[in-house]
């Protein structure tokens, strides 16, 4: 796989990981603590290659994620579900546990986040669908995301992330489609 963009990660073990599944260059955060000098490497390998931010699906970071884009307009995003990241003896979660397959298919899944939106999303969608507001939300907001590659969202940030990375109506529809199939097959 190649990957002409710049594959922004948290920690050493991340890079190991990349350079064992795609072979792409990375620039390491360090964790939460992202610093100016970190946020210029950044900004100059967007201007001369392209960024792609692909950090672990915990609070730290959804923090980097939120650093780099507000710093650095136009970085493309990767996402690799939570079940994905978590360590063989449970104890750790992070993009340096997955396996090649999935950091290939993440990485070759990338959003770019616009300003400007395709569709807006309707909340009465969202709620009819029982994204959000429902007992089930949650275990249904986890598998959209999954199926969309979107990353976990919380029912709050659900409408803005859709939106952000321009799913449209449609898109979010087969989506759902495919979301009361699973369950249908679940119940019976």
């Amino acid at each position: 796989m190649n990957i002409e963009e710049v594959v922004v990660v948290e920690g050493k073990s991340d890079t190991i990981a990349i350079k064992r599944a795609t072979g792409a260059d990375t620039i390491e955060t360090n964790g939460s603590a992202i610093n100016s000098k970190t946020i210029e490497r950044i900004r100059h390998a967007q201007k001369t290659r392209g960024v792609i931010v692909f950090t672990d699906p915990d609070f730290p970071g959804r923090r980097i994620r939120a650093i780099v884009e507000e710093q650095v307009p136009d970085v493309k995003h990767a996402f690799l579900p939570k079940k994905e990241t978590i360590a063989k003896n449970g104890r750790g979660l992070g993009i340096e546990h997955a396996s090649d397959e999935a950091i290939r298919q993440a990485l070759a899944s990338v959003y770019t986040v616009s300003e400007h939106t395709l569709e807006e999303i309707p909340m009465v969608l969202l709620m009819e669908a029982r994204l959000i507001g429902h007992p089930d939300s949650r275990k249904r907001r986890e598998r959209l995301s999954e199926l969309l590659q979107i990353g976990q969202v919380n029912g709050k940030g659900l409408k803005k992330r859709l939106e952000m990375f321009r799913i449209t109506l449609e898109q979010l529809s087969e989506t759902i489609k495919v979301l009361d199939e699973e369950a249908m097959k679940t119940d019976v």
